[in-house]
């Protein structure tokens, strides 16, 4: 790579990094491990995390709703959307949280929650979100965390449309329902278990 293709590509990088950080201060991830309801309640437990919301991305429909994403022909994946200071969480930090509390091997499903809509996703919203997802998963991989390949899907965000009103915090205001306490809850003690440090 000539001395000049190297200088682009790195204001390519800071023009995309200062369109997506605005202020230098806040940065959006979004993700999806399976259910909303389940990684929305882990990070917004996390320390400098600002907000999480729920909604869908990576499908061909604009503003589907649950039922129409449900049936997995939309093309979308439930998706939560974080907002975060990276002056107090990376996106690193955020990613080992992520990999921690969901299986990114199995595709297309999430313990008993089956269908595209469901599959492991990380849709950046720069290259250096790119790169850092990437290399996050090459370590996986190398350091052999999982018995299986890793399948997660790396992708350009282009699209974020939030869920209705009722899925928000959806576990904090139903823990004794069934899904909640049987599927949600081992993944917040888990949390608790390996990353007391970046609790609020």
């Amino acid at each position: 790579m000539t001395g000049i293709a190297i200088i682009l590509l790195i204001f390519t990088i800071l023009k995309i990094n200062a369109m997506s950080v605005p202020n230098g201060k806040i940065e959006k991830a979004t993700l999806g491990g399976g259910c909303f309801w389940c990684t929305e309640a882990v990070f917004l437990r996390l320390k400098g995390v600002e907000s999480v919301r729920s909604g869908y991305s990576g499908g061909h429909v604009k503003n589907p709703s649950y039922r129409e994403v449900t049936t997995g022909s939309t093309g979308h994946t439930e998706v939560v959307q974080i907002t975060f200071d990276p002056a107090v969480i990376t996106f690193r930090d955020i990613l080992e949280v992520f990999f921690a509390v969901h299986d990114p091997t199995t595709l297309n499903r999430q313990g008993a929650d089956v269908g595209t809509q469901y599959r492991s996703a990380i849709f950046f919203h720069s290259l250096e979100q790119k790169v850092i997802a990437e290399r996050a998963i090459l370590d996986l991989e190398n350091e052999k965390a999982f018995d299986r390949p890793v399948v997660t899907e790396v992708t350009s965000f282009t699209a974020f449309f939030p869920a209705e009103e009722y899925h928000g915090n959806y576990y904090d205001r139903n823990k004794s329902q069934p899904y909640c306490s049987m599927v949600i809850s081992p993944k917040i003690k888990k949390l608790e278990k390996l990353f007391r440090d970046k609790l609020k």
